[in-house]
């Protein structure tokens, strides 16, 4: 669900909800205007749109303590975010930076020019040197955080556009507006100018359409696990035996190159680092980054390396491994085939995967209150097949009352 803060009724999302729902996106709008209540969390966001205000004036971004917090939310758990005036000086302020107050209204078109840096940018690329872009606001401007990277500038606001990170944009002028959202702003209509820059906000919008899409599986999980991190070794404190009980049954040589993917706060890596000794490679991968934060401050970092990566897509090359030890994260999987696949291509002949659960399924759906499903991957009938489709012969199964472990050898060839 892609979450959408709306300050007044004459600030929509205006052409972001259209390019939203033309890519099948659907929106949540809270009316913080009407009293509504904003999201404490992030958890079932898959993008967070922050609309504008009239005249945006920086006192505003003061009184904004809950949208602050949810845009720091996203900020961490790298939600993708896209904040217009208004929400553009809180994106800025949430991430560090200074709202300024504004020294006189800027109303009506101006030119701003695009900067170098967005030539490589994931929406900005393909924009010309200079656009003609509408303005309201009251003058207020943001001195940007260090992390910040100007996409937009003109002579008085030089932070008309940014990014923070990888996957947060702010953007000052009003180019979300169609005719009808000008008429409300009570802009002069320039036909000229409104035809070219729909042309190019329109395939910027797309642009970011179709990034939250591509990432919306990702960021569903770094949302849901970045919240929790802080507190999830104090959580399952109990289950670290189970993990270096299961460990053990890989049956690694000392020397020998392992992964632990989804490693969360790395709580096998100990058991991994005994087996292959000071000699052997221990690599704990995430896509969270407040996980592996978590797994630092948990000391985990002198067992094995930490690397921030999809699981599904390993920057490593084939037969780089000769084991892989993943619990709990094939349930998480939109592709659970294909991340089998890859699993088997960074492994060596004769390598070894062993998924583990400190749950058996039993336990796991009567926890959740459901009968067992019979597409769960994990399901020895499900499991069997799509373990030798990828290139892993199933050398043992077991589906106890408290622990899943299921065993599986690298063919050749």
């Amino acid at each position: 669900m892609i979450q959408v803060l709306e300050h007044t009724p004459q600030e929509g999302p205006y052409a972001v909800g259209a390019a939203l729902g033309a890519a099948g996106l659907p929106t949540r709008v809270c009316r913080t205007w009407a009293g509504d209540r904003v999201p404490d969390t992030v958890d079932d966001m898959v993008a967070l749109v922050v609309t504008g205000e009239p005249l945006s004036a920086a006192e505003d971004v003061l009184g904004s303590g809950a949208e602050l917090a949810l845009l720091r939310a996203a900020l961490d758990a790298e939600v993708p975010v896209l904040g217009v005036c208004l929400g553009a000086h809180l994106l800025a302020v949430a991430a560090g930076g200074v709202a300024r107050p504004g020294t006189g209204a800027q109303i009506g078109w101006g030119d701003v020019r695009v900067t170098a840096a967005a030539h490589s940018d994931p929406l900005f690329a393909a924009l010309p040197e200079r656009l003609r872009v509408p303005h309201w606001h009251d003058g207020s401007s943001v001195d940007l955080p260090a992390r910040a990277t100007v996409l937009a500038s003109c002579d008085h606001h030089p932070a008309q556009a940014f990014r923070i990170g990888a996957s947060a944009w702010g953007i000052h002028f009003h180019w979300e507006e169609d005719e009808e959202g000008q008429q409300d702003m009570a802009v002069a209509m320039e036909p000229l100018a409104l035809a070219a820059l729909t042309r190019h906000r329109d395939a910027v919008l797309k642009c970011f359409a179709a990034f939250v899409a591509e990432q919306a599986e990702q960021t569903a999980t770094r949302a849901f696990f970045t919240r929790r991190a802080a507190t999830w070794e104090e959580r399952f404190a109990d289950d670290a035996p189970r993990y270096a009980a299961a460990a053990e049954r890989m049956a690694l040589r000392p020397g020998q190159r392992v992964l632990d993917l989804g490693c969360g706060t790395g709580r096998v890596l100990p058991a991994l680092r005994a087996q292959v000794g000071d000699g052997g490679i221990v690599v704990g991968v995430d896509l969270t980054p407040a996980m592996l934060t978590a797994a630092l401050c948990e000391g985990r970092a002198g067992d094995g390396s930490l690397l921030l990566a999809d699981a599904c897509r390993l920057p490593l090359p084939a037969g780089a491994v000769d084991g892989v030890f993943s619990a709990g994260l094939i349930n998480h999987l939109p592709d659970p085939a294909a991340a089998l696949r890859e699993w088997a291509r960074v492994t060596t002949s004769g390598g070894v995967l062993l998924l583990f659960h400190p749950s058996g399924r039993a336990e796991r759906a009567a926890r959740h209150g459901r009968p067992l499903d019979p597409d769960d991957p994990m399901a020895e009938e499900n499991l069997r097949p799509a373990l030798l489709a990828a290139g892993w012969h199933l050398t043992y199964y077991e589906d106890a009352a408290h622990h899943f472990l299921a065993h599986a050898a690298r063919q050749s060839g």
